[in-house]
């Protein structure tokens, strides 16, 4: 049987740079569901279209979401492929009002900066026929927050640190991943891309 596959691009290091697992990892035989051309024509075109209609929406609503959906669409983001499967990422899902207005704090502070020194002029200008700013009234009216980081090095079972190789890679990954799980269940949501280095609740 003819199989198609997707052509990829994989990066390589040198053998000597990667060291062995001090544990086996059991293989996992693997299976899959082969549609027909028709099919993932369709499938695909559907997908498409469910997609396409994601916008940056600043006005959000205070429609309380389940807890079992968001466990659900961050479960689906955790199923992201990574580095040495080192999985380098964490899910933080805050409802609290207190620590969400803190939050909304601390990004605007980081926004305003980026707006008066680190963005530059062009894009700053790029950004005023879009009406945005360093102000995220949402973020205190949107009834879930979502923080996502990533982990740098984890640690082995003995103990010592273990490197997560390509770490933001994974973790962007991850976060495209989360963001089309939350569209097929049809929430609108908007992400905050601030300069955090530790967030101090």
């Amino acid at each position: 049987m003819k199989k198609h596959l997707l052509p990829f691009l994989f990066l390589f290091a040198d053998a000597d740079e990667w060291q062995e697992s001090e544990e086996s990892v059991e293989h996992i035989p693997f299976s899959h569901t082969h549609y027909p051309e028709k099919e993932m024509v369709k499938r695909s075109q559907e997908f498409y279209e469910l997609l396409n209609k994601r916008r940056s929406v600043r006005f959000i609503s205070n429609e309380q979401v389940p807890m079992e959906v968001i466990d659900n669409v961050i479960r689906t983001a955790g199923t992201a492929p990574s580095g040495a499967h080192t999985e380098p990422w964490t899910f933080v899902v805050v409802k609290n009002p207190d620590v969400k207005h803190k939050i909304r704090k601390i990004i605007e502070e980081e926004e305003e900066i980026n707006y008066m020194k680190r963005m530059g002029h062009r894009w700053v200008t790029d950004l005023k026929k879009l009406r945005t700013n360093w102000i995220k009234e949402y973020l205190d009216t949107a009834p879930i927050l979502i923080l996502i980081f990533k982990q740098v090095h984890g640690f082995a079972a003995n103990g010592k640190k273990k490197v997560h190789y390509y770490n933001e890679i994974s973790v962007s990954i991850a976060c495209g991943i989360l963001l089309a799980a939350l569209q097929v269940i049809g929430k609108i949501i908007l992400k905050e891309l601030a300069l955090i280095s530790f967030l101090n609740l």
